[in-house]
């Protein structure tokens, strides 16, 4: 069979009968499908079938364990393994919006979050929303930052996923419409080869209101992806991309495998493939590497 579904929930969430009722859903649809391959006890395996389209087998399993707490991803067997990821931060990397905690650091924080969920769900402009917010921090003493930095939590599964990667010799970029004195922290400490984002003008040890230019946005994110396509030698379909915002839906579309994690719902609703449920291991049994395989330290 020369298609593989990847089943995996919150550890110790996944049962045989999970696995039944999605090879039960592949036959319905007009597939075939062979027998459950474990990568992770109770957690993740892997559903080997073929004569369906990736979206039909995908859209099949999810309305068959609706209402469970599993994650489904569709793909090709040839070429699953990816050699380039390139990482969102913000709710994805990392379990906050950092620009939002370091607006509770002003006393705005429940404003400017109302402003980046509108932004991260593409109801607003990006470059706009990201001037707006930061100009309403104009004055705020860079000591904030560190505080934010130093409340700043990173994902489960992200230490596992980025050391896994580049122990198997993928280069693994970290790409946020975040700012630098973050993005430059969380890279160091997941081991990411890179990092590009925002920067934050200050003067006097206090924040300007302004970021420099140009913004990396939308564009920039998949302009970025395929910069680094391009410097690896590989093709799009050799690269795994994640995120959650609609400044994400481009790079996403683009990468081999783009993964919505836990996205805003107009990213979730454009995004083939999702993870809603279980946390950042999930992209290393999207790519088929069993859990003795992971690593977590660079």
């Amino acid at each position: 069979m020369d298609k593989i579904l990847t089943l995996i929930a919150p550890r110790g969430a996944l049962s045989p009968d999970h696995l039944a009722k999605a090879a039960a859903a592949l036959r319905a649809a007009g597939g075939e499908a062979g027998a459950a391959q474990p990568l992770s006890e109770a957690e993740a395996a892997d559903l080997p079938f073929g004569g369906l389209p990736l979206d039909i087998a995908d859209g099949a399993v999810r309305d068959a364990l609706a209402g469970q707490p599993v994650d489904a991803i569709a793909q090709e067997v040839a070429g699953r393994r990816k050699r380039l990821l390139i990482a969102d931060m913000d709710s994805t990397m990392v379990t906050s919006e950092t620009l939002d905690e370091l607006a509770g650091e002003a006393g705005l924080k429940e404003e400017i979050s109302a402003i980046t969920r509108r932004a991260m769900n593409g109801e607003l402009d990006f470059e706009g929303a990201l001037r707006e917010r930061v100009g309403m921090l104009k004055g705020l003493a860079l000591e904030a930052l560190e505080r934010t930095w130093a409340t700043t939590e990173l994902m489960p599964g992200a230490a596992e996923l980025v050391a896994t990667m580049r122990a198997h010799g993928a280069r693994c970029a970290l790409v946020s419409g975040g700012f630098t004195f973050f993005t430059g922290r969380v890279a160091e400490k997941l081991g990411f080869h890179e990092h590009h984002s925002n920067t934050l003008l200050h003067e006097a040890g206090r924040l300007t209101g302004q970021v420099g230019d140009p913004i990396l946005g939308r564009n920039a994110k998949l302009v970025t992806l395929k910069r680094l396509a391009a410097e690896e030698g590989i093709d799009l379909a050799e690269t795994l991309a994640v995120g959650d915002g609609a400044n994400d839906l481009d790079m996403l579309g683009a990468a081999g495998l783009g993964v919505a994690f836990k996205a805003k719902p107009v990213v979730a609703a454009a995004a083939r493939a999702r993870v809603d449920h279980a946390d950042l291991r999930a992209l290393l049994f999207a790519q088929g590497y069993r859990v003795e395989a992971f690593r977590r330290v660079v």
